[in-house]
């Protein structure tokens, strides 16, 4: 079953004064659903490379303005406050990192969603495609669409395809660009709305928990002086059988100890709390966000 999409509007922000009454709206934000869709596109993406694109999507974000506070694009994205959505934040936790010195804070990652929510083998981690095509809800006309422009842009920057990389830096930037740029991070809502709803069911507590302390290892790594944001092993996922079997484990130790004898109860980020801080009608939006300290 298919949900209805809406195309959303799209501007390019390619000034300061546009990008002062853009960060005018990136207040008070609600955080659910998750407000902020990330993606970067760039020539070799990460610390070695450059940052060409920031594509931000705001879901039901810009309803008011408040230009007396100070706020910057850092700002929001280190922010623990303001859940931020991302495809594999790796690489672009490196490039934000290595060259704008951003860390960023406050993340859900997708592909570690959609790993904790996959039945069966989870050896290795699935792409953007993979995850639209079997998991998104939208039409398979619009996932059509999506693929054609993925498959037409690359010839602009695939050197294997005649095209080069360069194209990503040239201004102004190309409409074709802007819709390639613009589709990934338009579509990112729909897979949250899909692992979301999984991961928001009895019994996954434990797996969002999982999620949450993967997700700080990824951007930990991606800091660190030896992030390779090329290596093969990428592909790879972070939990294997026993590594599951272990936190489970710790997991109903805690439930049995802290739950059942103590009589605490888990809150909306996973953690064991006494029973007058529970406050069962917030959504679990920061169950899944990762928040480093």
């Amino acid at each position: 079953m298919s949900t209805t999409w809406l195309q959303p509007s799209r501007s390019v922000i390619d000034s300061l004064s546009a990008l002062s009454r853009l960060l005018d709206f990136l207040t008070d934000l609600p955080i659910d659903p998750p407000p902020l869709y990330f993606d970067l596109e760039g020539i070799k993406l990460g610390r070695l490379g450059s940052i060409s694109f920031v594509s931000l999507h705001a879901k039901k974000a810009f309803t008011t303005s408040s230009s007396q506070r100070e706020c910057s694009l850092k700002t929001v994205l280190e922010s623990k406050k303001i859940p931020k959505v991302f495809f594999d934040v790796r690489n672009d936790s490196d490039a934000l990192h290595s060259h704008y010195d951003i860390s960023v804070n406050g993340v859900i990652d997708l592909q570690l969603l959609e790993l904790a929510t996959r039945k069966g083998s989870k050896e290795f981690v699935a792409g953007l495609a993979k995850c639209i095509r079997n998991d998104s809800p939208v039409s398979a006309a619009l996932k059509t669409a999506w693929r054609e422009t993925k498959d037409t842009v690359s010839c602009l920057y695939d050197p294997k395809r005649g095209g080069r990389y360069e194209v990503f830096n040239e201004r102004p930037v190309r409409q074709d660009l802007v819709q390639y740029c613009a589709s990934d991070v338009e579509l990112l809502p729909t897979l949250w709305e899909a692992y979301g709803a999984r991961l928001r069911m009895p019994g996954k507590g434990c797996w969002r928990s999982m999620i949450r302390k993967q997700t700080q290892k990824r951007i930990e790594l991606s800091q660190s002086p030896s992030y390779d944001g090329q290596a093969k092993d990428k592909v790879r996922g972070p939990w294997d059988s026993h590594s599951i079997e272990k936190e489970m484990e710790n997991w109903n130790d805690d439930v049995m100890l802290l739950g059942i004898q103590d009589g605490m109860v888990l809150n909306e980020e996973d953690e064991w709390v006494d029973p007058p801080q529970r406050n069962a009608e917030k959504s679990s939006v920061f169950t899944m966000a990762a928040c480093i300290q």
